[in-house]
């Protein structure tokens, strides 16, 4: 199992707790620290569409200015925002065996969709 995210966005803090407290191991993966590729994003893409994996609601998309809001049109083109601006893409996200098994974190989900998968 991974985690995407960064490790000092409260959300991807609580998912981490999570799985720690209930001996769920993983692996983190670090926006920041070691980037995302385009062939990652691209099997995410391939999994879920782009206005999930967009954070429009975080700091980064808010910071954009318009015409680089608006020029988010497409898979295409979100694919190159989250590129050059890996803290848009909405977090934490978890993976196994290379599919998105959760996108963002609450208690009640986590619980629910790991009694299917560990």
């Amino acid at each position: 199992m991974q985690l995407f995210g960064i490790p000092n966005c409260s959300t991807v803090k609580k998912a981490r707790d999570w799985l720690s407290n209930n001996a769920v191991a993983y692996t983190f993966h670090d926006f920041k620290k070691n980037g995302v590729s385009h062939d990652l994003l691209d099997g995410w893409l391939s999994q879920m569409p782009w206005e999930k994996l967009v954070n429009r609601a975080g700091m980064t998309w808010r910071n954009l200015t318009e015409a680089e809001k608006s020029a988010v049109i497409d898979t295409h083109s979100a694919l190159n925002l989250m590129l050059e601006k890996s803290s848009v893409i909405k977090r934490p996200v978890l993976v196994k065996d290379g599919k998105i098994v959760c996108l963002g974190f609450t208690e009640a989900r986590y619980q629910e969709l790991l009694k299917e998968i560990v």
